[in-house]
């Protein structure tokens, strides 16, 4: 039998523990190289369950993801000298921190984010029960669109090894997002909607059936939030292409907060069959399936693919040879960051009432600093609990997937923008 929980990677016993409580109602789980401690399930954890869905396993933000651009300008084109260079990157970085909206609740501050999206039109939030008040949800959304939130979300200008230039940015669907994952975490546990969760210890998943009416209407839910979060990924990465003065080449587009219907291998019925994939802080990496997977601040970024060495076989032949295959042990799926080593508290510390530190920092501006310097990235926001201290080497990370994947272009950052570091950062995952 393959068995029911895969590992890459090394993680605190939290961690693995956490991942056992979410295997006890799964046929299947797996945990990412970039792993840690979250909320019910840990981030870079995957799930594969049995006609059950959980918005405590895709988390608060609701299709929190990648995407990134190809432009078909190069890194010769930005200035001919240093100082040329220097001038125009300076500028780049403020024009993207003053256009995009970045910040908890913030609306969008730039007049022509797309807030007649068809989206907005779109049935399913007709699903919604009354006490959601769909109008007021939509409003918040409308308003939203095409801004970035704060914490680890960004928007960064690299260039790759050919010396070409590509944006990237991380978020997800912002306030409409974790008012949904709110709202029916709140009715799986029996309760009303509302804008407090509540939930069960017997059902601290908040695991539905996938055919009940609650199941059916969060997955509707949770579908138009990742058609939302594309929307205003794309929307921001061809803004920042917009702002370069370049042309965008390709895209490459992931979730990594999400659920999906997939074909999966069942260990417990030894077939192929149709299930709930649930990834939180984890990319999709079916062979060939492109993913952009972001280090911290200071750090490389990549872009890959799910390994073609390890081809799903034919139907003819899935049956009992997909139990063996490395990309099917963890589940398709691979990391989607560097990973936190840190909490946010551990790094910023906490000041006593008389000034001094009743718990010293474990990262100093100084620190953030010097690695942002040596690193010669032209930084705007971020702060201390976002530093590349507090994250993992994402090289090292990526080895520990194995050959499940392979990176396809390695990002150098020349600009990274991201919330000020005085920003609260609402979501729990």
């Amino acid at each position: 039998m393959t068995d029911v929980m895969t590992i890459v990677g090394t993680h605190d016993e939290n961690t693995i523990e956490q991942l056992r409580g979410v295997a006890i109602r799964a046929q299947r789980t797996a945990l990412m190289a970039d792993g840690h401690f979250g909320y019910w399930m840990p981030i870079g954890g995957v799930a594969a369950f049995d006609g059950l869905v959980t918005p405590a396993g895709v988390g608060y933000d609701i299709a929190c993801g990648n995407c990134a651009i190809e432009t078909d300008m190069m890194f010769a084109d930005i200035g001919e000298t240093d100082e040329d260079r220097h001038r125009i990157l300076t500028k780049l970085a403020d024009d993207i921190q003053s256009y995009i909206s970045f910040g908890v609740g913030r609306s969008n501050l730039a007049k022509d984010a797309p807030a007649d999206h068809p989206l907005f039109d779109d049935e399913r939030w007709e699903v919604l029960p009354r006490a959601a008040n769909a109008k007021d949800l939509r409003q918040l959304a409308q308003n939203q669109l095409g801004t970035v939130g704060s914490g680890n979300h960004y928007v960064d200008v690299f260039a790759d090894e050919d010396g070409r230039i590509w944006v990237g940015v991380h978020f997800g669907s912002r306030g409409f997002g974790h008012k949904v994952c709110t709202g029916f975490m709140s009715i799986a546990a029996g309760a009303h909607w509302s804008g407090k969760t509540v939930t069960k210890d017997s059902n601290p998943g908040a695991i539905m059936r996938s055919d009940s009416w609650a199941g059916e209407a969060y997955w509707a839910m949770m579908e138009l939030a990742g058609d939302y979060a594309y929307a205003g990924r794309e929307w921001v990465t061809r803004k920042v292409v917009e702002l370069l003065g370049a042309h965008e080449l390709s895209m490459v587009h992931n979730h990594h907060n999400f659920a999906w219907k997939e074909m999966q291998w069942n260990p417990y019925t030894e077939q192929v069959e149709e299930m709930v994939v649930v990834r939180k802080g984890a990319t999709p990496a079916f062979p060939g399936q492109m993913g952009f997977v972001g280090g911290s601040m200071g750090d490389q970024s990549v872009v890959l693919r799910g390994s073609l060495n390890s081809m799903m076989p034919t139907d003819e032949e899935f049956d009992g040879i997909d139990a063996a295959l490395p990309n099917s042990q963890m589940l398709f799926s691979t990391v989607h960051g560097a990973g936190r080593v840190m909490g946010r508290a551990q790094a910023k510390g906490k000041m006593a009432k008389d000034g001094t530190w009743k718990r010293e920092p474990r990262v100093t501006q100084d620190m953030m600093d010097e690695w942002v310097k040596k690193a010669g990235i032209y930084l705007r926001g971020g702060g201390r609990d976002e530093s590349p201290h507090v994250y993992r080497r994402l090289p090292e990370v990526l080895e520990a997937q194995g050959d499940t994947i392979e990176v396809l272009h390695t990002l150098t950052p020349l600009v990274v923008v991201m919330a000020g570091a005085n920003e609260f950062d609402p979501y729990k995952d």
